[in-house]
């Protein structure tokens, strides 16, 4: 996708390998809640210890999860430029749908000579506000159901 993105698939690693780490970190996560960085000792017995934020061990927790599952993972800078294509596919929209999308001012892209690109984090902040969207016309339709089937 970019130069930038980091992209792990299920047949690189070693599942039960993968397996066995997600299901560790997620119940020392369960086990120690709050913010406190984690510090991580090596099973070998290495005296120095890996001190990570916590925020970064949910999400290694989560990666692991995804791959245990099967599923590849891509990681991407909030400030990679996508392709019409790249951003169309991780909408799961037609390229031409999300030129409309473009071309109405509902996502923000930039031209570079004649191709637009996307940026990830606009990208992001158009399906934070679509699922708003979404979520208060679901709510809407809930209050009228109450009050037609209310009579």
């Amino acid at each position: 996708m970019n130069a930038k993105a980091i992209e792990i698939r299920p047949e690189q690693v070693d599942a039960e390998l993968v397996k066995r780490a997600a299901q560790r970190i997620s119940l020392y996560l369960a086990r120690n809640p709050g913010n406190e960085p984690i510090r991580v000792e090596a099973e070998v017995g290495d005296d120095e210890a890996l001190v990570v934020p916590r925020a970064v061990a949910v999400m290694l927790a989560q990666v692991l999860g995804m791959l245990a599952d099967g599923q590849g993972v891509q990681i991407l800078p909030n400030r990679a430029m996508l392709t019409t294509q790249q951003a169309a596919d991780m909408l799961n929209v037609s390229r031409p749908y999300l030129i409309g999308l473009l071309e109405s001012g509902q996502i923000l892209y930039t031209m570079v000579g004649t191709h637009r690109r996307v940026a990830f984090e606009s990208l992001l902040a158009y399906q934070r506000g679509d699922y708003q969207r979404r979520r208060a016309v679901a709510d809407e339709l809930t209050r009228l159901g109450e009050e037609l089937g209310g009579d």
